[in-house]
């Protein structure tokens, strides 16, 4: 339902609401989703997407945003906000790091930006609708105004300073969904990328004094008006009084696209009631969304297989809980994984559709045995546990070819209470370089 339309400037509204105060719960939740996107972009800094990003001079906090802001999407295991369907890590998490190694930040601004950043993004992810990701992808468009109002608090602006950098970052909004049709596009890391630096310009030129469209969002020529079809921009201020979103975030514990999850977690319940010698019919049941993105019988490349049910499925019943391996091109070929994605179908479950995108969820048939997943592993509803989220970030930088002392230094150094962020970046610059 939308929200009533304000006097104000939406955007002056959401300034207001992002300086509410930031608790302690709140950090220490900002210090998983960190070492998580660390995982991430570790790992997907040795792709060739990664290699191409960090070749990229890194003179300045720009040039860093955007290097860094492609590499914790690579391998789809970036945290996700399912009513926003979206990323909100890669964009924002590489943005407050490039402006913090400027200045002496402190581990708690930093943390704190997170969350500004986390929740700007969000609201705007969860109020566009189903006609603006139809075309466009979210964290693209959705991600500049987090990194810009993140980057905002870490520079100290003014609440009215901090209105006119996201009306700037949301100028500059952009990321179509045709670059999921080429097999081979890095698009959707170019996107998180010039999100993250698209912030940080934004934030430091409405320090200098540069304005933007405070009516940028409602506007007759706004975000809405051109992006949004069927929805309201007043919804970005709904629900006001509830907490900070980040807590709503999901973890992915697999190495492929989100809407994949419920039926992986499906899969590996019902791999313990069947015969997995035999190469029995499966039926997958799930949301519209999921089918859309990821009916992929015959993958042949690394990102279709990670936007394959079929391929999801084939690996869980083989080998068990996925593994990054599992997604490689000697993967695909595998001629048994491939003769196993031959026997998986795939339809629509009215059930899981009424539910979705509040819950993600899917069942997996074999015969009379029938596994449901009524939420993926990793969502608020069901959740990651603080030591599988560590495990998955060593996982990823041992992936990236981190020795064992750096990535329990850096994992240590994220949990710390006492730590100062300058430790931190000099292990990330190690990390990432």
């Amino acid at each position: 339902m939308s929200g009533q339309i304000s006097e104000n400037p939406i955007l002056t509204e959401l300034s207001e609401l992002l300086s509410r105060p930031v608790e302690t719960m709140d950090l220490q939740r900002a210090r998983l989703h960190l070492l998580d996107w660390i995982g991430c972009a570790v790992a997907g800094a040795v792709e060739p997407a990664g290699e191409a990003l960090r070749a990229r001079p890194v003179n300045d906090p720009l040039n860093q945003a955007f290097a860094w802001g492609g590499l914790g999407n690579i391998l789809e295991m970036d945290d996700v906000d399912k009513r926003a369907l979206l990323h909100p890590g890669p964009s924002i998490i590489p943005a407050v790091i490039a402006i913090a190694q400027t200045q002496a930040a402190s581990m708690t601004s930093v943390l704190s930006a997170i969350v500004i950043g986390y929740e700007a993004t969000i609201r705007l992810g969860r109020a566009v609708g189903a006609g603006h990701y139809a075309l466009w992808h979210s964290t693209g468009t959705c991600g500049a105004i987090g990194a810009a109002a993140a980057v905002a608090h870490l520079m100290g602006l003014r609440a009215d300073q901090t209105t006119h950098a996201m009306a700037l970052a949301i100028s500059q909004s952009a990321g179509l969904w045709h670059t999921r049709h080429d097999p081979a596009s890095m698009g959707k890391q170019l996107h998180t990328a010039v999100a993250a630096r698209a912030g940080v310009d934004a934030a430091q030129l409405a320090g200098a004094g540069f304005t933007g469209p405070l009516s940028i969002l409602e506007g007759e020529q706004g975000f809405f008006a051109a992006m949004c079809p069927g929805s309201e921009a007043s919804d970005v201020l709904a629900n006001r009084a509830s907490g900070w979103a980040i807590h709503d975030v999901s973890f992915k514990p697999w190495p492929a696209c989100r809407h994949a999850h419920a039926v992986i977690d499906a899969a590996l319940g019902l791999r313990e009631r069947i015969d997995i010698d035999s190469l029995s019919e499966f039926t997958v049941r799930t949301y519209a969304d999921a089918l859309k993105f990821c009916d992929k019988p015959n993958p042949s490349t690394v990102i279709e297989a990670k936007f394959s049910l079929q391929h999801s499925v084939a690996v869980v019943m083989q080998g068990g809980a996925p593994t990054l391996d599992d997604f490689s091109i000697e993967a695909i070929k595998d001629p048994l994984l491939s003769a196993i994605r031959s026997r998986v179908r795939v339809e629509v479950g009215d059930d899981f559709e009424a539910a979705y995108p509040a819950r993600f969820g899917a069942d997996v048939s074999c015969g009379d045995l029938t596994e449901t997943a009524p939420d993926a592993l990793g969502d608020p509803e069901n959740p990651m546990s603080n030591q599988h989220i560590r495990d998955k970030a060593d996982m990823l930088m041992q992936a990236g070819a981190l020795d064992l002392p750096l990535r329990e230094k850096i994992i240590a150094t994220v949990l710390a209470e006492d730590v100062n962020f300058a430790d931190l970046s000099q292990l990330l610059k190690e990390a990432l370089a």
